[in-house]
């Protein structure tokens, strides 16, 4: 007589887009979901942003990364499951990843309270898997809670493009009325023009040509300054000299040639990547005691203050959609420059 078996339990899977070593590109898999541990939540992801930091994680290019693994730090979904001691997080609650992962609690600047600057930081889609997959572990002290008035699509480049930018300028020496220049009309130049329109600065965008003039003033900037026509500094001066210029741009020249463009006390402000050396020479500095700050992200507190803000003054990313499956096209497109502005993953239900 034949023996009956019990069936085998079906095994929940879900689509992730991995990269297995630096170098390798995109690879789609299946993977079974996976259960959140203590002091964690699972998230059903909606939408992840593209970021050009991703290639930190595609490249190998950030120490000690272990592969496989899932990139992805502009992430906005709900939370699916909770893990064991989660009390202040719910099931059902939207919620939000970026840059900042998750800090020690227990190195000096933590102590301090200085989360930003932890010597441990987790870093999602670096340390451990991001939001590139249907679903995502993460730790309660990444999350942020998006308000009701954001989409997913628009709340995911908001939570690292929209933090660096909106964190950078309400901690710079503008006030409202000063003039500040924006310098780049991209990723993050166009939402930072728009956050300095709303924080009631005088904007100057500055970017290289004449075709980005009309978007720039479109944005909320006063004035518009091609740098390959004129000498930017020298048209900051004529305005009275910048008391900020944020450098959403990754060119070291262009950050360069824009010191001299600084009014009295006036900040550089340091946003955008570069590996090249910005060069500038003490006289400059200290003529009329200027700075150069950098500036990196934020912690989740600070997004959830960022997402607030965009959704009570209009603030929204100019975005590309893809859905998960061509994360490899949507990638190529962010690397091209050719994306207006930010390209965004979303989940097929």
């Amino acid at each position: 007589m034949a023996t009956m078996r019990a069936p085998v339990p079906e095994v929940a899977t879900m689509k992730v887009m991995q990269i297995t070593r630096p170098g390798a590109g995109f690879q789609l898999v299946e993977r079974e979901i996976p259960e959140p541990g203590a002091g964690h939540v699972r998230i059903k992801v909606q939408a992840c942003g593209v970021c050009h930091s991703d290639v930190l994680t595609v490249e190998g290019l950030w120490p000690g990364i272990e592969y496989p693994r899932v990139p992805g730090h502009e992430v906005a979904g709900v939370i699916d499951a909770v893990g064991e001691g989660v009390s202040s997080w719910k099931k059902g609650q939207r919620v939000g990843v970026g840059w900042h992962g998750g800090q020690d609690n227990t190195c000096r600047e933590c102590r301090r309270g200085d989360f930003r600057n932890c010597r441990n930081l987790k870093v999602c889609g670096i340390n451990y898997d991001g939001g590139y997959q249907e679903y995502m572990i993460a730790p309660i002290e990444a999350l942020a809670a998006i308000p009701e008035g954001l989409s997913d699509v628009d709340a995911a480049p908001l939570l690292c493009a929209g933090i660096t930018t909106y964190n950078a300028l309400r901690h710079s020496r503008a006030l409202p009325g000063d003039l500040v220049a924006v310098l780049g009309v991209g990723g993050l130049g166009h939402l930072a023009i728009q956050f300095a329109n709303k924080f009631g600065y005088k904007v100057a965008a500055i970017a290289r040509g004449s075709q980005e003039a009309a978007l720039a003033k479109k944005l909320g900037a006063q004035v518009y300054i091609d740098s390959t026509a004129t000498k930017a500094a020298e048209e900051l001066q004529k305005l009275g000299g910048a008391q900020v210029i944020l450098a959403t741009a990754p060119n070291s020249k262009a950050m360069s040639e824009l010191i001299d463009g600084l009014g009295p006390n006036g900040e550089l402000m340091v946003v955008g990547a570069s590996f090249d050396p910005i060069e500038v020479t003490p006289l400059q500095l200290i003529n009329g005691s200027k700075t150069i700050q950098g500036w990196a992200s934020g912690t989740p507190a600070d997004s959830e203050d960022t997402l607030r803000f965009s959704e009570l003054s209009g603030v929204r990313p100019m975005i590309e959609t893809y859905p998960l499956e061509k994360a490899a096209d949507a990638y190529g497109r962010m690397m091209s420059g050719k994306a207006q502005f930010r390209v965004v993953l979303t989940m097929q239900d």
